[in-house]
């Protein structure tokens, strides 16, 4: 009988944790996969142990086995040798089993989110699907995916090479607001549309938790579900995750997760021979359940989301000239100069203050806190810097969601300078993603949604500034990463620092294609040595050649001579700009202020 038709007849038995279990026989390589190489006797082991718990179906120990994670392991093992392997090594310890090739998302975040192309992507599941489909198997698992738009690519790629059996399977957050906003149910439904013949979820949670996720999924209609939870909570011992659940516990929770639905089931991360044994115990020879057509998930969805009140600059953008002072932070605690700075230049009119997120990787303040800190004492708006370096994607998401509730809706997304040019060389570059990554997840949030697709209850509404830099060696590779962030959902443009007048019509001419305002950077210089560091030695900045040779020969004026310059460059942008971004050296804003006088606003 074949895997549907067996499907239909009773409920079907996954196996465990691959890596779990390989690690307990002591297997200790930087990734699973390469254990088919090194180590075939453990995995063939591993497997025969979950036959004879009771699985009915062999997940082959391929789940990273693409080329974009064995690179990111620094592993030079060929990709297809590790997927004919893992098929051998399941075939010679199925015993009559179904053997599923198991295939994994790629392990950084596609474009926009991320810098891995659909297409590259596409094709490194196109190559895995084709080995696996080679060494014979009997269907295929896409599973612990957490982007839809990542597994709707691995299944297309499936699809385009094999009609063999697909179940696919994302991986929830145990969230109440993401059941009570249907969002499993959306999400069964696209996997389905997309081609699987069973969707379902895995790892994350626990048995208990999964219970209201294959619920929910189940109103999907009568395409079949599977469901493989972990044992529960895990903690960390000795830089390890570990489970405290029992397999009694385990088998009998799991085993639940059938009433809500569930055709298939088995165990994710924490799960060994002895869960699976324990659940195979509590099914027996179960019967699917016949679902009943309910409409629960499709009212709550229904439910428009509130929309946050928006900040003060998006009302004005298109009403007024934009004038806004980006301030430096001091290092350490005294923030009275910033606040004082904010403060004058409020009541010159100013309309938000810029706050950088460690730029040249200087240690800093969070700008979070000091924006907050500027909004509620001084009561002028701020533009917060945030810089992809320092935090993972899920910090990101928490701290802008820290952000907007503290009143913070303004954000200029940078990717950030890498950590090894500033104050702590050895720390950790992040970058998970880039300023366009950055970019959808903020528009994500806007949308009422984080990068998961999971509801954020409200939607937000973050104004989304974006960087643009017209005198860029490679003006066409920035041209290119501006229509990127535009697309991502940028509403304003800030530009580098700007001194000939023709940069800056370039720059309005680019943001009037993409219907974007933008705000041209103006920096007053202070002397020759401030020209010289800026053109010579910090990426991205071009000061004429006039302008250089004006500042050598400026002597006690040049701070002068900088601000005039400034104030005569400045006079022009209201024509041809909806902003100014001034940036004055070290952050004096008495230096803004005059350029500000002079712009006759």
């Amino acid at each position: 009988m074949g895997f549907i038709e067996t499907l239909k007849a009773r409920i079907l038995i996954l196996d465990g944790a691959m890596g779990t279990r390989l690690r307990e026989l002591g297997y200790d390589g930087p990734l699973q996969d390469l254990a088919n190489l090194h180590a075939p006797d453990l995995v063939r082991q591993t497997h025969r142990e979950y036959r004879e718990a009771g699985a009915d179906i062999l997940e082959t120990n391929t789940f990273s086995a693409n080329s974009f994670r064995l690179r990111a392991a620094g592993s030079e093992a060929d990709a297809r040798e590790i997927n004919l392997a893992g098929v051998r090594l399941a075939r010679e310890a199925a015993d009559g089993a179904f053997v599923f090739g198991a295939i994994g998302p790629c392990g950084k975040p596609l474009m926009p989110l991320g810098t891995i192309e659909s297409a590259s992507a596409y094709e490194a599941f196109v190559a895995q699907t084709r080995s696996l489909v080679d060494a014979g198997v009997d269907g295929f698992i896409l599973e612990t995916f957490a982007d839809l738009d990542e597994l709707e690519v691995a299944i297309s790629a499936v699809r385009s090479v094999s009609n063999l059996p697909v179940i696919a399977s994302k991986n929830f957050i145990e969230d109440g607001e993401t059941l009570a906003e249907g969002f499993p149910l959306r999400a069964a439904k696209r996997m389905a549309e997309a081609g699987a013949d069973v969707v379902g979820a895995n790892c994350v949670v626990g048995p208990q938790r999964m219970h209201d996720i294959i619920r929910w999924m189940a109103e999907s209609g009568d395409v079949p579900i599977s469901a493989m939870p972990t044992p529960g909570m895990p903690m960390l011992l000795k830089n390890e995750l570990a489970y405290d659940t029992t397999p009694e516990y385990f088998g009998a929770a799991a085993a639940r997760l059938i009433d809500a639905g569930a055709n298939i089931v088995g165990g994710c991360c924490g799960t060994t021979p002895a869960h699976i044994a324990q659940l195979a115990l509590a099914i027996k020879d179960r019967a699917p359940r016949v679902r009943a057509l309910t409409r629960t998930a499709e009212a709550a969805a229904r439910k428009p989301l509130e929309i946050c009140e928006p900040s003060e600059l998006s009302k004005k953008l298109g009403q007024k000239f934009i004038v806004t002072v980006e301030l430096d932070l001091p290092r350490g605690l005294d923030t009275s100069k910033v606040l004082a700075g904010a403060a004058s230049l409020k009541e010159k009119g100013v309309d938000t203050i810029d706050i950088s997120d460690g730029a040249r990787a200087r240690l800093r303040m969070t700008p979070l806190a000091i924006c907050n800190i500027i909004q509620r004492e001084v009561g002028i708006e701020t533009m917060m810097h945030v810089a992809c370096r320092d935090r993972n994607l899920l910090a990101l998401q928490a701290d802008l969601l820290a952000a907007h509730a503290l009143g913070l809706r303004n954000v200029l997304a940078i990717t950030g300078d890498p950590a090894n040019i500033g104050d702590f060389p050895s720390a950790t570059s992040v970058f998970d993603i880039d300023a366009v990554g950055l970019v959808r997840v903020l528009s994500r949030f806007n949308e009422g949604v984080d990068m998961a697709g999971n509801s954020v209850a409200k939607k937000c509404a973050f104004t989304i500034a974006i960087a643009f830099n017209p005198v860029a060696r490679d003006i066409q590779a920035e041209l290119t990463r501006l229509c990127r962030k535009a697309d991502a959902g940028a509403h304003i443009i800030y530009t580098q620092p700007l001194f000939e007048r023709q940069h800056a019509e370039f720059a309005c001419e680019q943001a009037m294609k993409l219907g974007l305002p933008i705000f041209i950077g103006v920096l007053p210089l202070r002397s020759q040595r401030h020209a010289e560091f800026m053109h010579h030695e910090v990426p991205g900045i071009e000061i004429p050649d006039w302008l250089r040779k004006l500042m050598a020969e400026s002597g006690d004026d040049a701070v002068e001579i900088g601000i005039s310059v400034a104030q005569e460059f400045g006079k022009h942008l209201p024509t041809m700009s909806q902003g100014i971004y001034l940036m004055p050296p070290f952050g004096n804003h008495k230096v803004a202020e005059q350029v500000i006088e002079a712009l006759s606003l």
